[in-house]
């Protein structure tokens, strides 16, 4: 495992984990994707997870897979795309992956908690010192019911209501990992809901959590983890 230039402090100004959605995320949003030569990393994606990775942070992916419960998908085929998202954007310390469909009633599938615990749990961190950037409203409403922050990196596949609904909104994936880099926070007023632009603004620590407001959206794009991935077990993660 590869060591960080400088060692993360706990407790200090930075959050002690960052997990990133992937598909529309990290990755380009392709539905059902079981095919490595498809996955295409977002603009920046790279550069953003790896400013993260030098600053001693633990980098991990929470993300919906139900291609697996449909019938679209095999766990093979999840490894495979798995495999090609860290050759292009490097190693992450945990995958979490929710393999159900939309109708089966877990609590890993994002807009529920389970797949930031999983991961936190995975990571030894408190979800409430971890951030969780994303594209649609389901990722920050999953942070928001772990106790943990979430950003919203909004695409074409945003609405607009989501993007009303996000504490943080920020242009794109660098400009979300400056503020979740940003050394010196500064707190803003007491009820005052956060808008950023993209700079690096505002104190990194999630908002009290509150209710949803948007109703629960699915991508079209879920998946599992497969047996013997070292990261989390089916149903726990992805």
């Amino acid at each position: 495992m590869r060591q960080p230039p400088h060692a993360h402090d706990p407790g200090g100004p930075f959050p002690d984990a960052v997990l990133f959605d992937r598909d529309g995320t990290l990755v380009a949003d392709v539905p059902y994707n079981g095919d490595p030569a498809r996955v295409t990393p977002m603009p920046r994606a790279r550069e953003a997870v790896e400013a993260v990775r030098a600053a001693g942070i633990p980098v991990g992916i929470v993300t919906n897979q139900s291609g697996v419960a449909r019938g679209l998908l095999t766990p093979r085929q999840v490894e495979d795309v798995r495999l090609r998202v860290e050759e292009l954007l490097g190693p992450f310390a945990v995958w979490a992956v929710c393999p159900h469909g939309p109708g089966e009633g877990c609590g890993c599938r994002k807009p529920a908690p389970g797949l930031v615990l999983a991961a936190c749990r995975r990571l030894a961190v408190p979800p409430e010192r971890t951030v969780v950037i994303g594209d649609i409203g389901a990722d920050v409403e999953a942070a928001r019911a772990a106790g943990a922050r979430g950003v919203l990196v909004p695409t074409a596949a945003t609405r607009p209501g989501e993007t009303a609904a996000a504490d943080t909104t920020v242009a794109d994936l660098l400009a979300a990992v400056r503020i979740v880099l940003d050394s010196a926070p500064v707190a803003e007023p007491a009820g005052q809901p956060r808008r950023d632009p993209g700079a690096a603004t505002g104190e990194w620590r999630n908002r009290p959590a509150g209710p949803a407001g948007e109703p629960r959206r699915h991508r079209a794009a879920p998946a599992a983890v497969p047996r013997g991935h070292p990261a989390l077990p089916t149903g726990e993660a992805r």
